[in-house]
């Protein structure tokens, strides 16, 4: 991740860090109780929560962990702060929150697991990150990412990035294509090295009650840096424009979000962990 990339990255998520855990967004919890309940955890693991954002995927493990622990590390103080104060208000004691890059984890060998959601497609080298977070887990340990599958928010993100292409804006590589299927995941996961690879793929959409939800739905999440990238006199236009058509796409039920998310886990071969 190139450094102007990166604060580019590091920016927007500081921005959308009050409305990151709005209810529009619900999928982002949803899917973290699905993963840890699809971990099958002991209760007793050392879990590492990579770019764990506000913490849905830190607190919905640590409830699972009674004599276990989570370490939590993102590189947005904004959304570490958020997640702080949510642990804090549910009482749990068993987590720690850490300021670093994903890419520069400082542990080798120490977790029983490790899990990154939603995240490890804002590497530029993505097989080179997910190494680097394989290498924090024991021998016979986990990983497991969620990533969104092909259609995921279909067709309001491709109205969306098409509009701000028409503007000038560009929107960055769109290397998470190449772990939008049950294959490339698999495919991703054993060349890392990674055994008993395995995914699955569930839909946690649901129908958004008008375009204005949808506008929440940008504007408190990663595409926000898009919209931002426009000029601010061609901002309020822009969203008017977008959202005429967002609302041409209603049905009976509202206006459909599907929200295609999988859920990819290996385990970790050879080598000793560290004492």
């Amino acid at each position: 991740m190139g450094e102007t990339y990166k604060t580019i990255i590091k920016d927007t998520f500081d921005a959308v860090a009050s409305g990151y855990d709005s209810a529009v967004l619900r999928f982002f919890a949803d899917s973290a109780a699905h993963m840890s309940e699809r971990l099958g955890l002991r209760g007793d693991e050392q879990v590492l929560d990579v770019a764990c954002g506000t913490g849905h995927a830190t607190l919905a493990l640590a409830r699972r962990l009674r004599r276990g622990h989570v370490t939590a590390v993102d590189f947005s103080p904004a959304m570490l702060a958020r997640a702080r104060d949510k642990a804090k208000a549910l009482g749990l004691r068993n987590v720690d929150f850490v300021e670093a890059d994903m890419q520069a984890l400082p542990w080798r060998r120490r977790f029983d697991v490790a899990v990154c959601t939603f995240g490890i497609f804002f590497v530029a080298d993505m097989d080179a990150e997910l190494a680097h977070i394989a290498g924090t887990v024991k021998p016979n340990g986990r990983v497991m990412i969620t990533s969104f599958a092909a259609g995921y928010m279909e067709p309001m993100r491709s109205l969306l990035i098409e509009r701000v292409r028409r503007l000038g804006v560009e929107p960055p590589a769109q290397t998470w294509l190449r772990i939008a299927d049950l294959d490339g995941c698999r495919s991703f996961f054993t060349a890392a090295g990674l055994a008993d690879v395995a995914a699955e793929s569930r839909d946690l959409g649901y129908p958004l009650s008008g375009p204005e939800q949808w506008w929440d739905v940008v504007w408190n999440a990663g595409f926000r840096r898009l919209v931002s990238a426009l000029p601010p006199p061609e901002r309020a236009a822009f969203k008017a424009a977008h959202l005429a058509e967002v609302e041409s796409l209603r049905g009976g039920e509202g206006i459909p979000m599907p929200v295609p998310v999988i859920f990819t886990t290996g385990r970790v071969v050879g080598g000793r962990p560290n004492a």
